[in-house]
Formats: structure tokens, sequence, C-alpha cells
């Protein structure tokens, strides 16, 4: 690059820092025409400065080679906060005015987006669902690089540069996300350019990789089968000149693996190129306040000059605050009307090349939906309630694949898990396609292919999710299918994207993206192996408490209700979805026909178990999932034997949120259905999958408050079946106590039925102890009409 291209682009980077740096302090005064007073300056000051120069570096250092290259390139900012620097660039290049129209490219538009960074009614301190171009969420760490991979798989003319910063880096997801190169596969995917951003420091502390020396970090990300290229120093031009030679480089590296790799040429182990970029933290800013060093410390993370009102030296910080943003010249990059000079604006690409325009950032304008075939030609065939035994886990595998035949030539469909498809019973799904691995085999391997489309060959949740995520939000189609208990890994992260989701509903600007569908198999009911280590339902309660115009909880009793569940699932758009399911052998309940209309309706009464139509019941049975659903029905033919008088009531619960009032949720029930189906006053016996406070809840404010629930209790081992259900006392037998006890009008005859009750109980207790396995009518017990 000759000297004048290097002074333009150095010129761009001051426009990019001076906006920054204006968003951080300024209301008013934008361009500096006059002296600043106190009255031009925000009342508080809340943000962050250490990482912005840096990321801005990057951004129009990337500006660059998308207009050499014509590179569709897409940018994630990794360090959370610091969104004023994706702001700035973004309206530096226009797409922001374009997307926020009253934030308009002239000094009063300036004098706006100022304004409106971390302050009441306006936006967040860091990158969010808000600012074009985005699609990672900066107020958490450590999912950059994960959902960058998402975004580039079955994208193989994309690059996705990836900001990391270097406290970032010490997240465990970001840490363990350096592998996901070896499922990157050149033929078909584009590529991932991480650029960690080393200033050294986070909030108060010093960042590892900064104190690590050279030679650590070269093998430590050779050993992670990366090429690193390092960009160092402070000096502004001699870092314009290797960063554009560095990034050419690798830019043009990228390109002949991937050329090679297409031209069908066998590569091997792949060392995909990155970039170390070391600067000062808070490059640029100020150098010295109240007498502490600030540019290139700990001290430049937030705020480098504090001018909040009550603090002191309010006069000297408003001078140093002047003095530092007029060190940008903004005379010099703006025009009299405070729009970009037009030589500088030309550094910008144009249209959909913007970063901030790219429309994998905007992923619904690419998504298509998915081809999917008829779910219910994969009904089970069901003569009679219970007569049929099924894994409902290996016949959903045949639907999804049949979901990747259809969609083969789209390339728009995965399946995520850690290590877990095969042990969640999704057998089927490898008859259509093999796992993605793109690293060394040996003989014995199995289903391993560099194009496989089931992403489960790392044994890690969180990756799992960040891919599948960045997947998403870049317009395809997916799902993760996990244990139940360990979902719990992923937490945060799923209760983040239902923030996004959540605040994207209300952008008019973003496109609808296809739902987060997560599948939550090996349930805490049955862990014959595992133990107590791998019962957890709680997944049920964290999702419960998001917002409800984003969250579905399903919990289907039988396999028809499955397919029918997630066929709905995976075609809806902007939910989290989150079905619980069994993969063991299982009483199947339900036709197809029966299936759809209760899964339509989300809870019903099912007449075939009852024996109260026309009349009202003495007693509700309820119960949601599949296991609470077995022992309801096996207490019910308890019940209907033992005291043949007895009106009983079967309910069903599919769609968990149908529980919550309708003011409350979109699928709750009025209080009148609610009332028509439980009752205004008769007792309910709920048999419940997960935790029992969650029913109690959903319901707090129904009428009926005679609610008994019972669920898991926190009680578990490595045991048989039927004794977690006795543990936590989900079981028939105590279900059956609960429901004569809170009918207190049959007096000596519901006694003599409690005593059979507590006998059956330690009865069971001897066997297991004395057998290893479950009382043989609890094994072969069978619904009978």
């Amino acid at each position: 690059m000759n000297t004048t291209d290097l002074q333009k682009i150095d010129a761009y980077w001051r426009a990019s820092n001076y906006l920054a740096a204006g968003q951080l302090y300024l209301l008013d005064n934008p361009l500096l025409r006059r002296p600043l007073t106190r009255d031009d300056v925000k009342k508080k000051i809340v943000g962050h400065w250490g990482t912005v120069p840096g990321q801005n570096f990057v951004y129009v250092h990337l500006n660059r080679v998308i207009k050499k290259y014509d590179q569709d390139l897409i940018l994630i900012s990794g360090p959370g906060h610091g969104g004023n620097f994706f702001v700035a660039n973004a309206y530096l290049d226009g797409t922001y005015s374009e997307v926020y129209p009253n934030i308009s490219r002239d000094e009063e538009g300036m004098k706006r987006l100022f304004k409106q960074f971390s302050f009441p009614g306006g936006i967040s301190s860091h990158v969010a669902p808000e600012t074009p171009g985005s699609i990672n969420e900066g107020g958490e760490l450590g999912y950059s690089i994960a959902h960058a991979f998402g975004a580039v798989f079955d994208n193989p003319d994309l690059i996705c540069a990836v900001t990391v910063g270097d406290g970032e880096a010490e997240t465990g997801p970001l840490a363990t996300s350096w592998q996901s190169n070896k499922f990157l596969n050149p033929v078909g995917d584009g590529a991932v350019l991480p650029i960690l951003h080393l200033n050294g420091y986070k909030i108060s502390n010093p960042t590892v990789f900064g104190r690590m020396t050279h030679e650590e970090m070269e093998h430590f990300f050779l050993g992670c089968s990366w090429k690193p290229y390092f960009v160092e120093g402070d000096d502004p031009m001699t870092m314009h000149t290797k960063m554009a030679e560095t990034l050419d480089t690798v830019i043009e590296e990228i390109h002949d693996i991937q050329r090679r790799a297409r031209a069908g040429e066998e590569l091997g182990h792949i060392q995909w190129p990155m970039i170390v970029l070391r600067t000062p933290k808070g490059w640029t800013g100020p150098k010295v306040v109240d007498g502490k060093p600030i540019e290139g410390t700990f001290r430049a993370h937030q705020v480098p000059i504090d001018i909040t009102l009550g603090t002191p030296h309010q006069e000297e910080h408003l001078e140093q605050i002047e003095a530092w943003l007029r060190s940008y010249h903004p005379e010099e990059l703006f025009d009299e009307n405070g729009r970009l000079l037009p030589e500088l604006q030309e550094l910008a690409p144009t249209g959909d090349r913007r970063i901030a325009a790219n429309p994998h950032a905007n992923g619904g304008k690419l998504l298509r939906d998915l081809r999917t075939p008829d779910f219910k030609d994969y009904a089970i065939d069901l003569p009679a309630p219970g007569s049929v035994e099924k894994q409902d886990m290996i016949e959903l595998g045949g639907y999804i694949r049949d979901l990747f035949k259809l969609n083969a030539e789209a390339k728009n469909f995965r399946v995520f898990g850690p290590d877990e498809t095969m042990s969640n019973r999704l057998y089927k799904c490898f008859e259509a396609t093999n796992r993605d691995w793109n690293s060394t085999t040996v003989a014995g391997d199995e289903f391993l292919a560099t194009d496989g489309r089931i992403m489960d060959a790392m044994l890690s949740e969180h990756m799992c999710e960040g891919w599948l995520e960045g997947y998403l939000l870049t317009g395809r189609h997916g799902f993760f299918a996990s244990y139940e208990s360990f979902i719990r890994v992923v937490d945060s992260m799923v209760a983040q994207h239902a923030k996004w989701l959540k605040v994207c509903n209300q952008l008019p600007w973003r496109q609808s993206i296809a739902s987060l569908n997560l599948i939550l198999s090996s349930n805490v009911w049955q862990q014959d192996h595992n133990g107590y280590t791998h019962q957890d339902p709680g997944f049920l309660d964290h999702i419960a408490n998001k917002k409800a115009d984003v969250v579905r909880l399903y919990l289907p009793p039988d396999a028809n209700c499955l397919l029918s569940c997630f066929d709905h699932c995976i075609r809806s758009r902007d939910y989290v979805n989150v079905l619980v399911t069994s993969k063991h052998p299982r009483p199947q309940w339900l036709t197809m026909e029966q299936a759809v209309k209760h899964c339509t309706q989300g809870v019903g009464i099912w007449d075939w178990a009852s024996n109260d139509a026309g009349e009202e019941p003495d007693v509700v049975m309820a119960c949601c999932g599949d296991t609470p659903t077995l022992e309801t029905l096996a207490a019910v033919t308890i019940l209907r034997k033992a005291l043949p008088e007895l009106k009983i009531r079967v309910i069903n619960v599919v769609d968990l949120m149908k529980l919550e009032p309708a003011a409350k949720h979109p699928h709750g029930l009025t209080d009148a259905d609610y009332d028509a189906l439980f009752t205004k006053d008769k007792p309910i016996i709920f048999a419940f999958h997960g935790y029992p406070t969650l029913i109690h809840e959903l319901t707090y404010e129904r009428t009926n408050r005679n609610l008994s629930v019972h669920g898991y209790r926190e009680e578990g081992t490595i045991t048989t079946p039927f004794d977690m259900r006795v543990q936590n006392e989900i079981d028939r037998f105590h279900l059956v106590k609960d429901a004569i006890q809170h009918l207190p009008r049959l007096g000596n005859r519901g006694a003599y039925l409690i005593q059979q009750m507590n006998d059956k109980l330690v009865e069971h207790k001897n066997y297991i102890h004395e057998v290893g396995q479950d009382l043989p009518e609890i094994l072969d017990w069978k619904w009978e009409s």
C-alpha cells in the first residue's frame, strides 16, 4: 500500500475512534464547532473504551479486504462491551442510518447517535440485536468462535472474522472453541478468521494470554491446528502497514486452501490461518488522568476520564476530554454538514458487502422453508391404548432421516449433540448422513465423514449450542439433542438466545429465523447405570421463566405425540422450543389422529381412561411427561378396580404453558377453559415430569387450589426405573394413596386401600434389593380399558 492509502485508512480509523468516544460522552456539540462545556457532556458516563480502538482498527482493515477481494464477510465481536465501535462503523458506512433513519448522516444525526448510547431509552453499551451486522450478543462472553463456525457451515463463500478478546479467551466455551476447526470442511463450508485481540487487561487484572510469551502462544495455537500470524505494536502507521500485509496473506491463504480442496486435492490435517493482534488497551486515548497512567493499563477498560456529576476535578476532566476528542481532528474527517468526507467514504464497501448490511447477519433474509415429510407417515399403528410398546426417539429418527434426504441439496439442516446421537436413539439418522469430522481418521471409526451433517463428534454442550445458534442466526435450521440433565450446561447460552429473540421480535428490520429446538432425552426418570448425577429436570423451570412470547415447553407422552410436536417445532420461527422425550421402551397411548388433536390443543381429557362422562368427577388425575403418564394410568387402574364407583377424570398435558393463565402466556388457557377441564374445586392429583414447584407457579392464579403435585424431589441413585419413581413419590402406589387422602368421604374403604399400597411399597423395596430388578407386575403391567 502506498502512503496516501495508508493515510486514508488512518483517517477512517480516526473517524471511527472519534464516533466511538463521542458516544461515551457527548450530548451536544458533536463536531466540536465550539469549546466543550459541561452541558455538552452526559451527566452520567457509562460505557467501555479499552477494547474499542483495537476493534475499530480491525473493522477498517476488514473493509479494505472486502473491497479488494470482493469478499463476502461478516464480523463477530467477542470482547463484549464496546458496542460503540460497531455502531460507529455501521454509521460510517451508511447502514445505521438506513436501518434507523432518525440517526441521519449529518450533524443532527450524529448528535442523536451520541446521545442514545448507554442512555435511558437508547441502546446498550455492548453489541446487541439492535446493532446492524451483529449475530453475537456482547453481554456474555465466550461464544464468539462457536457462533462463527455455525455461521460458516454450509456457507462456502463466507468468511466470518472474529475479534476475540483476551479476557474472553479465558472463558471455558471460548477455550474449547479453538478445536472447532476439526469440523470445518473446506469444500462445503466457509472459513473462520479468528483475530485474538491482545490488549493485556480485563477490568482490573492482566489477561493470561497477555502475559504469555510469543513462543508459548505460537505453540499453543499450532497445537490447536491454527497457523498464527502476529501483528504487534503501538505506532498507528506502522501497524496499518503490518495489518494490511497480514490480512492479505491470510485471506489469500484461506482462498488457496479452499481452491485446492474444491479441486479434489487431499490436504490432510489443515492448519487454518489466524491473527494475534497486540495493541495497547485504550489505544489513542488519554495517556494519564489524575496522575495515573491510562492507555495501556487496566484503567482504560471502561470510562478513561470520569466526569459523572459529583465526581472531583470536573473542569480539568472536561479539558482532557476535549483535548482527547480534538486529537482525532474531526474537522479533517467530516464535511460542514457532519457527513464523512467522500474520499474516506470510498474506503467502505457498498450494498450487501458492508459488514453491517450483510444479509448473513440478518439471517431471516436468507431463510428458506425446510422440505418436511408428512409426519403422519411415521405413525405407530395402535389397535388400543397401551397395546404397543415402542421407543419414541427411534421413531422420531425415521422422520429426521428423511428431513436430511429431502434437504440434501439445499444443505440447510443439521443435527447437533455432544456425542449423544446414538445414545439418544436417533439411529435412523445415520441411514442418510454421517458425523462431521475433518480431522484424522483411523480404521474402525464409524460414521465419520468430512461432509457429515450430524454435529455430535465433539463432547461439548457449549459448542453444540453455539454452532447451532450461529447456524440459525444465519438463516438455516437444526436442533440440539441432549441428555436432560446436561442441557443445564448451556442454561445461560439458551437464556441469552431467548433474550436475543425477544428483542429481535421488537425490531421490524430483523427478519424471522428458525426456532431454537432443544430435545431433552435420557431423562430424569430412567438412568439405569448413570445415577444421581444424570437426574435434573430443572431446565424446564429455567426456560418457563423466560419471555412468554418466545418460550414453548412440550412433554409428549408417546411417539405419535412426539412426531406431531417435533414437526410443529422444526417448522416454527422465533421460538425456543423444548421437547422432553423418552428414549426407552414405553407403552403407546394415542393413535396419530388422536395425537394430532391432543397436541394441537396442548391439554385434554383422555376419555378412554376416564369414567366421569356426563357427571362431575370425584378426582382429577392429571399428568405431564411420559413416565408420569404411565404411573397415572397405572394408578387409575388400581383405583377403578378397588373403588369402581369413583368417578375419575384423566387429563394429560403436552403443552406445559397451557397451565399458565392466557393473560400471561399466548398458549395459556382462559380461566373458563381451565376450570372446565380441572374443575373449580375437585382434588387434582398431578403427576409431573419435573420439580413440583413449577406446576404450583404456573397454576398459582387459578381458581382450584385443591392441587397436589408429585414430581422430582431431588432423590436419586443408581437403581431400578420404578424405584426412582418410588423414591420421588411419583409412582402409582403413592398416587393412589394421595387420591384417597383427598377423598375423606371414602372413610374406612380408603384406609384399607392405603394399607395395600403401603404393603406394595415394602414388597417393592425388598424385591429389588433381593433380585435387582422391578417386580414382575410393574414390568409386565398393561393398561386395561
